[in-house]
């Protein structure tokens, strides 16, 4: 069951990729205090088959575009939605990728497959670096989903942990910031719903530390769990 919903073809990161991320840590805070953004073209990355792709678009399932975040959390949401509902998610994760990128990949199986009535976006948190080019992404993947579908977009929480308390504060800074602009993309779509990550983990005290392993990504399987369930409740409330 859990191979026919994870039906995708992964790349590990080259050396020259990790050097790029690594990058992202370096002393320059950027134009915005967190930083730049290396090249993330070798990044790890998990894309589904062709044939997983149609698959979805013919059974009303779930295409999936996101980050580092969804490379490693993608598998165990397939199996989550999969089990929930019978629905079939087609991947197209990719590390280090900003929102343009996943835009751009959404673009392609548009043309390619057509699309399915839900899509997930799992995107944001590589656009701390360069705040004021995420709404216009968000505008333009609503463009290209259409009055008809429903996107899902899972907002986003970053304070790197192996950062200064400078960085740390610049990286929430710029996680608000990404978050307005998708609360204000909401007030014009009616088909955009946003899964309120940030607010699930301000919720009690423990929950940043417990679910985030370095103050981005999910723990194992504390985290995952949470912030996949929240994905799922969202996605099968649409279908």
């Amino acid at each position: 069951m859990a191979a026919s919903t994870v039906a995708v073809s992964t790349v590990a990161p080259t050396p020259q990729a990790t050097a790029a991320m690594s990058a992202m840590t370096a002393t320059s805070t950027g134009a915005y205090g967190s930083g730049t953004l290396g090249s993330w073209a070798n990044g790890t990355r998990a894309i589904s088959t062709g044939a997983q792709c149609q698959k979805v678009v013919d059974t009303n399932g779930v295409f999936m575009f996101g980050d580092s975040i969804a490379v490693q959390d993608g598998k165990a949401l397939a199996i989550r939605l999969l089990g929930r509902d019978g629905s079939q998610l087609a991947v197209h994760n990719w590390a280090g990728r900003p929102t343009v990128g996943a835009v751009d990949a959404l673009a392609e199986w548009a043309g390619t497959y057509g699309l399915p009535r839900r899509i997930l976006m799992a995107t944001g948190t590589n656009d701390i670096f360069d705040p004021p080019k995420f709404a216009a992404q968000v505008e333009r993947a609503i463009s290209i989903i259409g009055g008809a579908r429903t996107v899902h977009w899972i907002n986003i929480q970053v304070a790197r942990k192996a950062l200064s308390a400078t960085m740390q504060l610049a990286d929430q800074r710029n996680s608000c910031w990404i978050n307005l602009q998708l609360s204000d993309a909401q007030r014009k779509h009616s088909n955009l719903r946003i899964i309120h990550w940030t607010e699930y983990l301000a919720a009690k005290p423990n929950r940043l530390a417990t679910y985030l392993r370095d103050g981005l990504h999910t723990s194992v399987p504390l985290g995952q769990d949470a912030r996949n369930e929240l994905a799922v409740q969202s996605l099968t409330a649409s279908r």
